[in-house]
């Protein structure tokens, strides 16, 4: 067995495999982009509704008129709305800043922390620094720094899954609409 499969084996406990500090970064960073991600899906979807409104506010009394003439079309529009307002909301929420509320020890890589868990920048870089003199205790905050953001990435892209699944249902009232508007 090679040294590099040595090292890799499932027998080893991981322990006592070499900690990499950059490897939590770099995942913390993948994290970010992945936040970021879901904030411009979240965006696209507010700006098509955004369009989509503005044109029907602005034929609004064209609509009157065919609302008065087909009930049909005014239920229609009206689950258009609803689901459409439903989509931004989630949209709205990807946006809205994340306070995951889990029991940790105090961090110094959590922003939370670093601005109501230190009297003073001075007891804040002295505990940065014995964070990190502390490999296991380094490893530990980053972690749980890993966890949270993971948890917020999560929560993240269900709202945006959630504004897309109520995008995609305004987009086909807006059809039967259309159809039915088509037909009559």
């Amino acid at each position: 067995m090679s040294k590099k499969e040595s090292t890799t084996s499932s027998d080893k406990p991981i322990k006592k495999l070499k900690q990499d500090a950059g490897v939590y970064f770099k995942q913390l960073m993948r994290l970010e982009k992945l936040k970021k991600s879901s904030e411009v899906k979240a965006g696209v979807v507010f700006s098509f509704h955004s369009l989509i409104i503005g044109l029907f506010v602005d034929r609004m009394e064209y609509f009157k008129i065919l609302f008065d003439q087909n009930p049909l079309i005014l239920v229609l529009t009206t689950l258009w709305i609803v689901s459409a307002l439903i989509s931004i909301f989630y949209a709205f929420k990807c946006f809205k800043p994340i306070i995951i509320n889990l029991k940790y020890d105090d961090n110094v890589f959590f922003f939370g922390d670093v601005v109501s868990k230190f009297n003073s920048i001075e007891e804040y870089v002295t505990r940065v620094f014995e964070v990190n003199e502390d490999r296991f205790e380094l490893f530990d905050q980053l972690a749980q720094q890993i966890h949270v953001e993971s948890t917020i990435v999560a929560t993240k892209f269900k709202n945006v899954q959630n504004a897309i699944r109520f995008f995609m249902l305004s987009v086909l009232f807006i059809l039967a609409t259309l159809i039915t508007i088509a037909v009559t």
